[in-house]
């Protein structure tokens, strides 16, 4: 691990800078509308504003750019002698734009500004540029910009557009640029581009930051990494984007009952990143997220006592159940998920657990039928030594068939690290809470002695290589938690496991201080220097040992992992789409209250919301307890 720098005096600058009174900034806006609209002189307060632009006329480039619901962004960038000069051209530019006439300028809950301005540029040399540690040749996505001076003229990769054209890394923002120079005319292929990027002897190569302000109604809004900032953790925040995340998955729910799984904000599309040949009216699906959606709604529910959420999960549940086929385990009748022509035995292990939870919060027993078939399933699909096999069909094994005898290399092909652990916290909702078959529950809980005694010391040994630096099995993490109910079940090595796990969790996680961009704190990493991973998945596993430990009496560790979490789902709210925040989406009103999987790439799956509302819920459970339902926290 790299050792770590104090950047303290640098973030303490950065986070002054957003202290200020931006009032000024805010009349700018206005005053910039105004123009646009009726094409008046700008009006307002220049020393005001140059007090905090501070213009720098060799170096103070300037963008404006319109974004509204409907309409493909427009925007004008200048420099000039002076700032009253740079925005008057740019005002007068924009307003000859051929698509000018389209935007309501004047309606400002329509129509956002953008206004961004560089206030640093470096020259460096492009092939030496990375993203691995925090030195002065790190390209930060949405915090450095991007110039190419081809000796006749400026191209730019605003920070901001990392957030507009939703980008991750260093070469598709360099393509953003490079697509706007000759180069472009030459190949379409980005490896390309930069090949002849390094034949252009004459041009010059810049990293830049920026300052950017964003319209919101009549307020102004500064931007850090293109959104908007959240500097201090509050349980109103964390309530809020939870109730409102939990409401899209409604919205956005179809009337088979499955969710809407993907949605690209800026591209206002369902086209899935990983499955991109999927025709339109045949997205991939996976109903292992599918039921995490269900859970959602669930919590939402327990949460909020409102009977839309329950319905809802209600019909999600009903989808889960045309997933479900039967066959016959020791005579008696067993259902596992078959989808996408795999039967995984996470997905048996997801729809036990959505299931389950259902049951506790309503009270109702419809599924059971299909709880005791998934228990069934899954306990049969243990192998003695309490190895979990991943799939019970797969198209690539024994040609499409139940994998009934599996050899040791197909059932080490198949293992899934994530699986086991869905299966045994559903195991363990069944065993603490299903009392009307006894004899079903007993068997659950020997086999599942035997099971989790092998994942917790065999499965390091043995899969060693599917393990990584940052520990990553949260659903584990859970289903020792609920097994610790379960009397005299949980050993010292169970414990271990979660603890160890939650402490690895906590020590790679960016602190205040220890990074030069004040969103990390609360993001996690594998090496120290990685871009941050805002995690919701493994949070669901970090609040889950905090509420292990206070079952357990371990009280200041409980107390740790609690002030993390609270770090960590500060970095989370980041990612919430909220009124402010979505601004570049092409339909604002559909990305509305989803949760995004990072800070700048605008793609929204089930799960990317399910992680992390179920994290906040379980967060804000821990100071406002539900005494109505234990069983749910």
């Amino acid at each position: 691990m790299n050792k770590k720098v104090n950047f303290k005096t640098q973030n303490d600058n950065a986070r002054e800078f957003f202290k200020q009174d931006f009032t000024p900034i805010n009349e700018l806006l206005l005053a910039l509308r105004k123009s646009l609209s009726d094409g008046t002189p700008l009006e307002c307060d220049f020393v005001s504003i140059d007090k905090i632009i501070k213009y720098n006329p060799n170096l103070t480039f300037m963008y404006v750019t319109l974004f509204e619901e409907g309409n493909k962004l427009i925007r004008f960038g200048s420099k000039r002698a002076t700032l009253r000069e740079t925005l008057e051209r740019i005002v007068s530019m924009l307003r000859k734009n051929k698509s000018f006439e389209n935007f309501h300028i004047s309606d400002s809950s329509k129509c956002r500004i953008l206004f961004e301005y560089i206030i640093s540029r470096r020259e460096l040399s492009y092939n030496k540029i990375h993203s691995r540690k925090f030195d002065s040749l790190r390209f930060e996505i949405g915090i450095d910009g991007i110039e190419i001076n081809d000796t006749k003229k400026s191209y730019y990769f605003m920070p901001t557009d990392a957030v507009s054209e939703s980008h991750m890394g260093f070469k598709t923002a360099l393509n953003s640029v490079l697509r706007k120079t000759a180069i472009a005319k030459i190949t379409n292929k980005i490896s390309e581009r930069i090949k002849l990027l390094a034949l252009q002897k004459d041009w010059k190569f810049y990293l830049i930051n920026t300052r950017a302000f964003v319209s919101y109604n009549d307020k102004c809004i500064p931007l850090y990494r293109g959104n908007v900032m959240y500097n201090e953790f509050d349980f109103d925040i964390l309530i809020n984007q939870f109730e409102r995340s939990a409401n899209w998955l409604i919205k956005n729910m179809q009337d088979d009952g499955k969710f809407l799984y993907y949605y690209d904000c800026c591209e206002d599309s369902t086209k899935d990143h990983e499955h991109p040949t999927r025709p339109e009216n045949d997205r991939y699906y996976n109903d292992l997220r599918h039921c995490g959606g269900a859970i959602t709604l669930i919590r939402a529910y327990s949460h909020t006592g409102d009977k839309k959420f329950i319905d809802a999960a209600k019909r999600a549940l009903d989808f889960t159940v045309t997933t479900a086929k039967e066959r016959i385990v020791e005579g008696k009748t067993a259902y596992h998920a078959y989808y996408n022509q795999k039967s995984k035995l996470g997905g048996s292990g997801m729809a036990l657990v959505a299931m389950m939870q259902y049951r506790i919060a309503t009270g109702e027993k419809i599924y059971d039928e299909y709880i005791k078939g998934f228990a069934r399933h899954i306990l049969s699909r243990m192998t003695p030594e309490g190895e979990f096999m991943g799939y019970y069909i797969h198209p690539s094994y024994q040609n499409g068939e139940p994998l009934l005898n599996m050899s040791d290399k197909e059932r080490m092909e198949t293992f899934s690290f994530y699986y086991p652990g869905e299966a045994l916290l559903g195991l363990g909702l069944f065993a603490n809470h299903f009392r009307d078959d006894e004899e079903l529950k007993n068997l659950v809980v020997e086999r599942t002695r035997v099971a989790m005694d092998w994942i917790v010391d065999e499965r390091p040994k043995r899969y060693s290589h599917l393990f990584t630096p940052l520990p990553s099995d949260a659903w584990l993490m859970q289903a020792i938690e609920e097994w610790a109910d379960y009397p005299d079940f949980i050993k010292q090595n169970h414990l271990n496991f979660v603890y160890n796990d939650a402490k690895e969790m906590m020590k790679r996680m960016y602190k205040r201080d220890d990074s030069p961009y004040i969103d990390y704190e609360g993001g996690m990493y594998y090496d120290y220097g990685d871009h941050y991973y805002p995690d919701g998945a493994r949070c669901e596993g970090l609040i889950a040992s905090y509420y292990l430990a206070r079952k357990t009496g371990e009280n200041e560790l409980a107390q740790e992992i609690q002030d993390a979490c609270k770090k960590a789902a500060m970095c989370q709210f980041h990612l919430f789409n909220c009124e402010r925040a979505n601004y570049s989406h092409k339909k604002p009103s559909k990305s509305l209250d989803s949760i995004r999987f990072k800070a700048t790439r605008q793609w929204v799956r089930v799960d990317s919301i399910q992680h992390v509302a179920c994290f906040f819920i379980r967060l804000y459970w821990t100071v406002h307890r539900m005494n109505n339902l234990p069983a749910l926290l």
